[in-house]
């Protein structure tokens, strides 16, 4: 609707540059007709600066559409849902969306779902990871790419002793860890069948996309033991 009014405000402020030019023209070409000198420069500069103002003004105005339309962009976010829902996957929702609505969104959890394993009421940020653990399954979290979501994972973790073994934990488990998507879980299994397990937590960083600062990040979180 509002790309509507903007394109009809475009056209009438060039509908109005035009007639404005072609009134310049005509009171040029009567000038000459009466036989008075006609200020030919001045008439053609006028008519020159109306047409590059209505120009201008069109310009403006797509500047402000695309304003509006990132805008728009901006008021939604992309999470991706995991585990027990009933159908999980990639899921668009407003900005300020709490787990609840993305698990929703995703249809609703199974009946083997653990609901203990997710905070319904936590806001989720762009990119989130929601995902909801199957009752009995251990480390359950969610990974929301938010500092809270983080601070909240570590405590319970510290809390309870609980890390994750990378010798040993399944990639849905390992996507448990904040961090840790599916295709990096994906690796750090593939690695650990290729070497014969991990020797020490440091040996994440021979895993493809992990570095010095992603390990000390990961560190908290798991152990070879």
């Amino acid at each position: 609707m509002l790309e509507e009014i903007i394109e009809k405000i475009k056209e009438y402020k060039l509908f109005a540059g035009l007639a404005l030019a072609g009134l310049l023209l005509a009171g040029f070409f009567l000038i000459r007709g009466s036989g008075e000198p006609a200020p030919e420069k001045q008439v053609s500069a006028l008519a020159q600066e109306v047409i590059q103002s209505s120009a201008s003004s069109d310009q403006i105005d797509r500047t402000e559409q695309s304003e509006v339309r990132d805008s728009e962009s901006s008021s939604e976010l992309t999470v991706d849902v995991k585990g027990e829902v009933k159908h999980p996957g990639v899921y668009q929702l407003k900005a300020g969306s709490r787990i609840y609505d993305a698990i929703q969104k995703a249809g609703g959890m199974t009946a083997e779902a653990d609901s203990k394993s997710v905070n319904l009421a936590q806001k989720l940020a762009d990119e989130a990871v929601v995902y909801v653990a199957k009752i009995g399954e251990g480390g359950a979290d969610v990974t929301s790419g938010t500092a809270e979501a983080s601070s909240q994972a570590a405590a319970s973790r510290s809390a309870q002793s609980d890390l994750i073994n990378l010798n040993t934990a399944t990639e849905a488990e390992l996507q448990t860890i904040t961090g840790i998507g599916q295709k990096r879980a994906q690796d750090i299994i593939a690695y650990r069948e290729s070497n014969g397990g991990f020797k020490s937590v440091d040996d994440l960083k021979n895993v493809s996309g992990i570095g010095d600062k992603t390990l000390e990040k990961l560190k908290e979180y798991v152990t070879v033991d």
